[in-house]
């Protein structure tokens, strides 16, 4: 009798690069969970986040307690969650709250380490975060918002609307609020890489309104086929 033969490898799809997570070797991460195509820029660090598929981090950025959608465009020098020190204490020095660092037998002040992860900070898909920006604790930016270069947010931010400033204030929206609407609906940022890979050309090409006519038709005849 022949030896079988292994079944065959599927047929690699050339026009797509490989999709695993890239990370400079002076980035420091712990806990951290990594979506496809994601990339994590120098001397970043990251502490119990999480960031979906095809976002990145620019040089030097931090985040913890922290959930990032897809898409996401992080500056370089961009703070997510910092860090909130305890001021209705004596002291707000991380004496009272890690003296283990300085004493032995005291160790971490595990109730204001849960405070601290319940005000975690969540970025929706799409969303431009500009140089130098810093997120506080317990905010939440919206699908596609920006936020501008050396901005200090300390409230939620809308979809798809531009702030900036220190505290951060709203600019302008980015679309109308029926375009915004429109691209809620579409929610590209779900779509498998072989229709990204076929849209692409269009969002270079097409005027906002008339991208979302036809892939909004793209969308409307593929339910229909189901």
């Amino acid at each position: 009798m022949s030896p079988s033969r292994p079944p065959e490898a599927p047929e690699e799809d050339l026009r797509f690069r490989s999709s695993e997570p890239r990370i400079h070797p002076s980035a420091e991460l712990k806990e951290v969970k990594l979506g496809r195509y994601v990339e994590i820029g120098p001397r970043t660090i990251l502490r119990e986040t999480s960031v979906g598929d095809f976002s990145y981090f620019e040089r030097q950025g931090e985040a913890i307690y922290t959930t990032i959608g897809r898409f996401c465009s992080i500056a370089a020098n961009v703070r997510l969650n910092a860090l909130a020190h305890p001021i209705e204490r004596l002291t707000t020095h991380k004496l009272s709250y890690r003296p283990n660092e300085y004493f032995r037998y005291l160790g971490v002040d595990q109730a204001f380490r849960e405070r601290r992860r319940d005000a975690s900070v969540t970025l929706g898909h799409d969303v431009w975060i500009g140089h130098g920006a810093v997120v506080m604790p317990g905010v939440t930016v919206g699908n596609g918002a920006v936020v501008g270069a050396n901005a200090v947010v300390t409230r939620d931010v809308a979809p798809f609307t531009i702030v900036a400033g220190a505290p951060a204030r709203l600019l302008r929206p980015r679309f109308d609020m029926t375009v915004a609407a429109r691209i809620e609906r579409l929610a590209w940022w779900d779509w498998p890489h072989e229709t990204l890979f076929e849209a692409v050309p269009d969002m270079q090409a097409l005027p906002i309104e008339a991208f979302l006519d036809r892939w909004e038709a793209r969308q409307r005849g593929s339910d229909t086929k189901r």
